[in-house]
């Protein structure tokens, strides 16, 4: 039946984390007793004043019909005053704002606006698993800029320029970064922001969705330097920092004419996000930070509680993560051992012998372009986090 389906969807990647995460609950349903820690999803719950606002608003009873492509104008106002005021994007206005239905929505319509085939886009790596597949479902090429353990995963602004071709359209990175927790200082986005300026025509596309999840104390937004307002697509959102995965509300800041020809796309593909959403996310951006503050809190405490638990299972490199909710170590000396029968290659087969002999589910690093690490994410309980790590160091020691 391939003949009957497109090329590009034959050939798309499926999402290792979502892949994942339906291997795990398959297991699962078998009564097994997996613990899952694939998936970039808190465990909190919406703060409730946010869902009061959604009931609210199924109540006033305003919100049934089509919303407008971009959003409702308050919250397209609402998020436009918070890049102002919290991320120093004066320039920012109502009319550079479209909402979508989460931020990977926001980031595939940026992509289908901006690029043609052929169009190169240099990705920070280790990247956000989504960001290739995009690119190339746009009909651009994905080049890859890498950076690495001993850098704490962070490319740098000369690796940029000597990657930037005739073709380089677009630059993307994000920050804090999915799957690495590592955050990129003013300093060193401002060195970004000078190659990216020398370019005609060269544009940032910065995934801002762990904001709100940030150890260092301070955010940086490429998007208010001088002279980088217009070169910049800010893509943010309210899943991670307000624990809204399922609501499905994102957005990008970006300048007039991208942000009216992604309008212009969404318009045919999906109209405007869900009303009682968009209501949600109004009360969330407007209203009591505290719950994202604890939030944030719980996710520090977290990290720790694994930085040391990691430190202690022989063979584990990893960095500090100075954000999100994930830790990235390289499992390499892992490769080419046997334990029990079963030989680790690379990672995709260390993730597999946990899943099967720990009963712990990780995701490989080669699916976001670093082949000798896995992605750790700790948005789980304390009890299951200690559980999950004791089980893998058991695990592990087994390898000879």
């Amino acid at each position: 039946m391939n003949s009957i389906l497109s090329d590009r969807i034959i050939n798309m990647e499926e999402s290792a984390t979502l892949a994942m995460a339906k291997k795990s609950r398959e297991l699962k349903m078998q009564g097994i007793d997996i613990i899952s820690l694939s998936l970039g999803e808190p465990d909190f719950k919406t703060p409730q004043h946010i869902q009061d606002a959604a009931k609210a608003a199924i109540d006033e009873g305003k919100y049934f019909s089509y919303s407008p492509v971009a959003g409702y104008q308050d919250l397209r106002e609402a998020i436009a005053k918070k890049l102002r005021e919290e991320n120093g994007i004066s320039e920012a206005k109502a009319e550079n704002i479209v909402v979508s239905t989460g931020a990977k929505h926001s980031i595939a319509n940026v992509f289908m606006c901006m690029l043609n085939d052929g169009d190169e886009v240099v990705i920070f790596s280790p990247y956000w698993v989504s960001y290739a597949e995009i690119i190339k479902l746009a009909g651009g090429v994905p080049v890859l800029i890498e950076g690495t353990l001993e850098n704490n995963f962070k490319a740098t602004a000369a690796q940029l320029e000597a990657a930037l071709t005739d073709r380089t359209k677009a630059v993307i990175y994000s920050s804090p970064c999915n799957p690495t927790g590592s955050v990129f200082s003013k300093e060193e986005l401002e060195a970004i922001a000078e190659v990216v300026k020398k370019k005609k025509d060269l544009f940032v596309i910065a995934d801002e969705i762990y904001e709100l999840i940030n150890f260092t104390g301070k955010h940086s937004s490429i998007g208010s330097f001088p002279g980088m307002f217009e070169r910049t697509i800010t893509v943010n959102g309210f899943s991670k920092g307000y624990a809204m995965t399922g609501w499905r509300v994102g957005y990008i800041c970006a300048p007039l004419f991208i942000a009216k020809a992604c309008e212009k796309m969404q318009g045919q593909f999906t109209s405007g996000g869900t009303g009682i959403a968009q209501r949600a996310a109004l009360a969330a951006i407007t209203g009591d930070q505290l719950p994202s503050r604890k939030m944030e809190e719980a996710y520090l405490s977290r990290r720790d509680l694994v930085l040391g638990l990691l430190r202690g299972i022989p063979g584990i490199k990893t960095h500090v993560p100075e954000g999100a909710f994930y830790f990235f170590p390289d499992v390499s000396a892992f490769f080419g051992k046997s334990a029990e029968g079963y030989l680790v290659k690379d990672a995709d087969d260390f993730c597999l012998y946990l899943l099967e002999k720990a009963n712990v589910s990780l995701v490989t690093g080669a699916a976001f372009g670093a082949p000798n690490c896995v992605r750790i994410s700790y948005a789980a309980s304390e009890e299951e986090l200690k559980e999950a790590l004791t089980r893998m160091k058991n695990a592990l020691a087994k390898f000879s």
